[in-house]
Protein backbone atom coordinates (compact mmCIF):
# COMPACT_ATOMS: atom_id res chain seq x y z
CA UNK A 1 0.00 0.00 0.00
CA UNK A 2 2.24 2.84 1.22
CA UNK A 3 2.04 6.01 -0.82
CA UNK A 4 -0.46 4.60 -3.34
CA UNK A 5 -3.34 3.06 -1.41
CA UNK A 6 -4.47 3.18 2.20
CA UNK A 7 -7.13 1.58 4.41
CA UNK A 8 -6.75 3.58 7.60
CA UNK A 9 -9.70 3.61 10.03
CA UNK A 10 -12.00 6.64 9.83
CA UNK A 11 -12.45 8.93 12.82
CA UNK A 12 -16.02 10.16 12.39
CA UNK A 13 -15.80 12.73 15.18
CA UNK A 14 -12.28 14.18 15.15
CA UNK A 15 -11.30 16.88 17.64
CA UNK A 16 -8.51 19.35 17.02
CA UNK A 17 -7.34 21.93 14.52
CA UNK A 18 -8.86 21.37 11.08
CA UNK A 19 -7.05 22.46 7.90
CA UNK A 20 -8.45 22.58 4.35
CA UNK A 21 -6.40 22.80 1.13
CA UNK A 22 -7.96 23.43 -2.28
CA UNK A 23 -6.76 24.59 -5.70
CA UNK A 24 -9.90 26.56 -6.56
CA UNK A 25 -9.02 27.29 -10.22
CA UNK A 26 -9.74 31.04 -9.90
CA UNK A 27 -13.21 30.15 -8.55
CA UNK A 28 -14.50 29.79 -12.11
CA UNK A 29 -13.82 26.25 -13.30
CA UNK A 30 -16.28 24.67 -15.70
CA UNK A 31 -16.03 21.53 -17.79
CA UNK A 32 -16.87 21.78 -21.53
CA UNK A 33 -20.48 22.86 -21.83
CA UNK A 34 -20.64 23.85 -18.18
CA UNK A 35 -21.79 27.15 -16.70
CA UNK A 36 -19.01 29.12 -14.98
CA UNK A 37 -21.44 31.35 -13.08
CA UNK A 38 -23.13 28.32 -11.55
CA UNK A 39 -19.77 26.80 -10.61
CA UNK A 40 -18.64 30.06 -8.99
CA UNK A 41 -21.85 30.21 -6.97
CA UNK A 42 -21.55 26.57 -5.90
CA UNK A 43 -17.89 26.68 -4.93
CA UNK A 44 -18.34 29.92 -3.00
CA UNK A 45 -21.21 28.41 -1.02
CA UNK A 46 -19.26 25.21 -0.31
CA UNK A 47 -16.22 27.15 0.87
CA UNK A 48 -18.34 29.38 3.11
CA UNK A 49 -20.10 26.38 4.63
CA UNK A 50 -16.94 24.34 5.17
CA UNK A 51 -16.16 24.48 8.93
CA UNK A 52 -12.36 24.12 8.76
CA UNK A 53 -10.41 26.33 11.16
CA UNK A 54 -7.78 27.11 8.53
CA UNK A 55 -8.41 27.28 4.78
CA UNK A 56 -5.58 27.37 2.24
CA UNK A 57 -6.35 28.07 -1.40
CA UNK A 58 -4.20 28.02 -4.51
CA UNK A 59 -5.13 29.87 -7.73
CA UNK A 60 -7.30 32.21 -5.69
CA UNK A 61 -9.00 35.05 -7.61
CA UNK A 62 -9.87 38.36 -5.95
CA UNK A 63 -11.95 41.17 -7.51
CA UNK A 64 -12.37 44.36 -5.47
CA UNK A 65 -14.26 46.08 -8.30
CA UNK A 66 -17.29 43.77 -8.34
CA UNK A 67 -19.09 43.17 -5.03
CA UNK A 68 -20.41 39.78 -6.14
CA UNK A 69 -16.83 38.60 -6.87
CA UNK A 70 -15.16 39.96 -3.73
CA UNK A 71 -14.02 36.55 -2.52
CA UNK A 72 -12.08 37.84 0.50
CA UNK A 73 -15.19 39.57 1.82
CA UNK A 74 -17.43 36.57 1.15
CA UNK A 75 -15.08 33.87 2.43
CA UNK A 76 -13.15 35.67 5.17
CA UNK A 77 -14.41 39.05 6.38
CA UNK A 78 -18.08 38.08 6.50
CA UNK A 79 -17.43 34.68 8.06
CA UNK A 80 -15.02 35.49 10.89
CA UNK A 81 -11.67 34.53 9.36
CA UNK A 82 -8.49 36.54 9.52
CA UNK A 83 -6.43 36.13 6.39
CA UNK A 84 -3.03 36.32 4.74
CA UNK A 85 -3.23 37.03 1.01
CA UNK A 86 -0.21 37.07 -1.30
CA UNK A 87 -0.67 38.39 -4.82
CA UNK A 88 1.19 36.73 -7.66
CA UNK A 89 -0.31 38.60 -10.58
CA UNK A 90 -2.61 41.60 -11.10
CA UNK A 91 -3.55 44.90 -9.47
CA UNK A 92 -3.84 44.69 -5.65
CA UNK A 93 -6.59 47.34 -5.66
CA UNK A 94 -8.62 45.83 -8.48
CA UNK A 95 -8.32 42.27 -9.78
CA UNK A 96 -5.59 39.82 -8.89
CA UNK A 97 -4.83 36.18 -8.22
CA UNK A 98 -2.49 34.35 -5.94
CA UNK A 99 -2.58 32.34 -2.72
CA UNK A 100 -4.45 32.77 0.53
CA UNK A 101 -4.57 31.43 4.07
CA UNK A 102 -7.80 32.05 6.00
CA UNK A 103 -7.82 31.39 9.75
CA UNK A 104 -10.35 31.52 12.57
CA UNK A 105 -7.41 32.00 14.91
CA UNK A 106 -5.16 35.09 15.02
CA UNK A 107 -2.36 35.30 12.44
CA UNK A 108 0.62 36.79 14.28
CA UNK A 109 3.11 36.64 11.42
CA UNK A 110 2.96 35.90 7.70
CA UNK A 111 4.96 36.15 4.51
CA UNK A 112 6.02 34.56 1.28
CA UNK A 113 8.77 32.00 0.82
CA UNK A 114 8.92 32.65 -2.93
CA UNK A 115 6.72 33.24 -5.96
CA UNK A 116 7.38 32.87 -9.67
CA UNK A 117 4.93 35.46 -11.08
CA UNK A 118 3.43 32.52 -12.99
CA UNK A 119 0.76 31.42 -10.52
CA UNK A 120 3.19 29.42 -8.38
CA UNK A 121 4.76 30.04 -5.00
CA UNK A 122 4.72 29.29 -1.28
CA UNK A 123 3.35 31.46 1.54
CA UNK A 124 3.19 30.89 5.30
CA UNK A 125 1.31 32.10 8.35
CA UNK A 126 2.08 31.71 12.06
CA UNK A 127 -1.25 31.07 13.73
CA UNK A 128 -1.84 31.34 17.47
CA UNK A 129 -4.07 28.54 18.72
CA UNK A 130 -4.80 29.05 22.42
CA UNK A 131 -1.38 28.93 24.12
CA UNK A 132 0.45 27.45 21.13
CA UNK A 133 1.52 28.72 17.73
CA UNK A 134 1.63 26.62 14.57
CA UNK A 135 3.12 27.51 11.19
CA UNK A 136 1.03 26.78 8.11
CA UNK A 137 2.66 26.67 4.67
CA UNK A 138 0.51 26.94 1.55
CA UNK A 139 2.36 25.70 -1.54
CA UNK A 140 1.71 25.72 -5.27
CA UNK A 141 4.79 24.30 -6.97
CA UNK A 142 5.70 24.47 -10.67
CA UNK A 143 2.97 23.04 -12.90
CA UNK A 144 3.35 19.74 -14.74
CA UNK A 145 1.90 21.49 -17.82
CA UNK A 146 0.22 18.31 -19.01
CA UNK A 147 -2.20 18.98 -21.91
CA UNK A 148 -4.84 16.63 -20.51
CA UNK A 149 -7.41 17.56 -23.16
CA UNK A 150 -5.08 16.13 -25.78
CA UNK A 151 -4.55 12.87 -23.93
CA UNK A 152 -8.09 11.57 -24.05
CA UNK A 153 -7.26 8.68 -26.41
CA UNK A 154 -4.30 6.64 -27.67
CA UNK A 155 -3.71 8.88 -30.70
CA UNK A 156 -3.59 11.93 -28.47
CA UNK A 157 -1.11 10.25 -26.15
CA UNK A 158 1.18 9.33 -29.07
CA UNK A 159 0.96 12.80 -30.59
CA UNK A 160 1.76 14.60 -27.34
CA UNK A 161 4.20 12.08 -25.88
CA UNK A 162 7.50 13.86 -26.58
CA UNK A 163 6.17 17.30 -25.75
CA UNK A 164 4.60 16.07 -22.51
CA UNK A 165 7.77 14.19 -21.49
CA UNK A 166 9.85 17.32 -22.08
CA UNK A 167 7.49 19.43 -19.97
CA UNK A 168 7.51 16.87 -17.19
CA UNK A 169 11.32 16.84 -17.04
CA UNK A 170 11.47 20.65 -17.05
CA UNK A 171 8.89 20.82 -14.26
CA UNK A 172 10.81 18.30 -12.16
CA UNK A 173 13.98 20.38 -12.34
CA UNK A 174 12.16 23.59 -11.35
CA UNK A 175 10.26 21.91 -8.50
CA UNK A 176 13.53 20.49 -7.14
CA UNK A 177 14.92 24.02 -6.90
CA UNK A 178 11.71 25.32 -5.32
CA UNK A 179 11.74 22.44 -2.86
CA UNK A 180 15.25 23.34 -1.71
CA UNK A 181 14.15 26.89 -0.88
CA UNK A 182 11.05 25.62 0.92
CA UNK A 183 12.83 22.97 3.01
CA UNK A 184 15.45 25.49 4.15
CA UNK A 185 12.71 27.92 5.17
CA UNK A 186 10.83 25.22 7.11
CA UNK A 187 14.01 24.15 8.89
CA UNK A 188 14.27 27.67 10.33
CA UNK A 189 10.68 27.75 11.57
CA UNK A 190 10.42 28.23 15.35
CA UNK A 191 7.16 26.26 15.39
CA UNK A 192 5.78 22.94 14.25
CA UNK A 193 4.98 23.01 10.52
CA UNK A 194 1.99 21.92 8.48
CA UNK A 195 2.61 22.04 4.72
CA UNK A 196 -0.37 21.88 2.36
CA UNK A 197 -1.06 22.57 -1.28
CA UNK A 198 -0.83 21.63 -4.91
CA UNK A 199 2.60 20.07 -5.41
CA UNK A 200 2.13 19.19 -9.07
CA UNK A 201 4.05 16.00 -8.46
CA UNK A 202 3.05 12.42 -7.81
CA UNK A 203 4.02 9.92 -5.12
CA UNK A 204 7.37 8.24 -5.90
CA UNK A 205 8.69 11.60 -7.16
CA UNK A 206 11.78 13.39 -5.83
CA UNK A 207 9.56 16.13 -4.38
CA UNK A 208 7.31 13.71 -2.52
CA UNK A 209 10.02 11.50 -1.08
CA UNK A 210 12.21 14.44 -0.08
CA UNK A 211 9.34 15.82 1.99
CA UNK A 212 8.44 12.36 3.28
CA UNK A 213 11.93 12.05 4.80
CA UNK A 214 11.35 15.02 7.09
CA UNK A 215 7.57 15.09 7.54
CA UNK A 216 4.61 12.74 7.68
CA UNK A 217 1.99 12.63 4.93
CA UNK A 218 -1.63 12.92 6.07
CA UNK A 219 -3.00 10.61 3.38
CA UNK A 220 -0.58 7.86 4.32
CA UNK A 221 -1.30 8.06 8.03
CA UNK A 222 -5.08 8.67 7.96
CA UNK A 223 -6.39 8.40 4.39
CA UNK A 224 -8.39 5.71 2.63
CA UNK A 225 -8.44 4.41 -0.93
CA UNK A 226 -6.24 5.89 -3.64
CA UNK A 227 -6.81 9.52 -2.69
CA UNK A 228 -6.63 10.84 -6.26
CA UNK A 229 -6.96 14.63 -6.27
CA UNK A 230 -6.88 15.57 -9.98
CA UNK A 231 -10.30 16.11 -11.53
CA UNK A 232 -9.53 15.80 -15.24
CA UNK A 233 -8.81 13.11 -17.83
CA UNK A 234 -5.70 12.03 -15.93
CA UNK A 235 -7.83 11.34 -12.86
CA UNK A 236 -5.36 8.87 -11.32
CA UNK A 237 -3.00 11.58 -10.06
CA UNK A 238 -2.55 12.44 -6.39
CA UNK A 239 -0.78 15.79 -6.58
CA UNK A 240 -2.35 17.65 -3.65
CA UNK A 241 -0.98 16.84 -0.21
CA UNK A 242 -0.86 17.70 3.46
CA UNK A 243 2.45 17.07 5.22
CA UNK A 244 3.04 17.67 8.93
CA UNK A 245 5.74 17.55 11.59
CA UNK A 246 5.92 14.43 13.73
CA UNK A 247 5.07 16.29 16.96
CA UNK A 248 1.50 16.58 15.67
CA UNK A 249 -1.05 13.76 15.82
CA UNK A 250 -3.46 13.40 12.93
CA UNK A 251 -7.06 12.68 13.82
CA UNK A 252 -8.56 12.56 10.32
CA UNK A 253 -7.76 13.02 6.63
CA UNK A 254 -10.28 13.28 3.81
CA UNK A 255 -10.26 13.72 0.04
CA UNK A 256 -13.51 15.47 -0.85
CA UNK A 257 -14.33 13.63 -4.08
CA UNK A 258 -17.92 14.86 -3.91
CA UNK A 259 -16.79 18.47 -4.53
CA UNK A 260 -16.57 18.81 -8.31
CA UNK A 261 -16.03 22.58 -8.65
CA UNK A 262 -12.40 22.69 -9.79
CA UNK A 263 -9.84 20.63 -11.67
CA UNK A 264 -8.67 19.51 -8.22
CA UNK A 265 -10.52 17.98 -5.29
CA UNK A 266 -10.23 19.58 -1.84
CA UNK A 267 -8.38 17.74 0.91
CA UNK A 268 -8.59 18.28 4.65
CA UNK A 269 -6.99 17.08 7.88
CA UNK A 270 -7.53 17.50 11.61
CA UNK A 271 -4.59 17.66 14.05
CA UNK A 272 -4.10 17.52 17.79
CA UNK A 273 -1.01 17.78 19.98
CA UNK A 274 0.07 17.30 23.57
CA UNK A 275 3.49 18.98 23.68
CA UNK A 276 4.41 22.60 22.99
CA UNK A 277 4.76 23.33 19.27
CA UNK A 278 7.60 25.79 19.76
CA UNK A 279 10.94 24.39 18.59
CA UNK A 280 13.03 27.14 20.21
CA UNK A 281 12.76 27.72 23.93
CA UNK A 282 11.32 31.09 24.94
CA UNK A 283 13.83 33.28 26.74
CA UNK A 284 12.04 35.47 29.26
CA UNK A 285 13.15 39.06 29.57
CA UNK A 286 14.60 40.01 32.93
Amino acid sequence: MGVTFQLNPVNTNPEGLSVLSYNVHLLSYAKPGGDRKTVTKNITKWLKDNPSDIKCFQEFYQDFTTPAQNAIKALATDTGYEYSYQIIEGNPRKRSYGMVIFSRYPIINEGRVFDTKRNNGVIFADIKVDKDTIRIYNAHLESMSIPSEGLSDLDGIKENYRETLSKLKRGQVIRATQLGVLVEHMSNSPYANVLVGDFNDVPYSYTYFSLRKIMKNAFETAGRGFGFTYNKVLFFLRIDNIFYDEILQIERFKTHKEVDYSDHYPISATFSWEKSLRKVAIVEEE
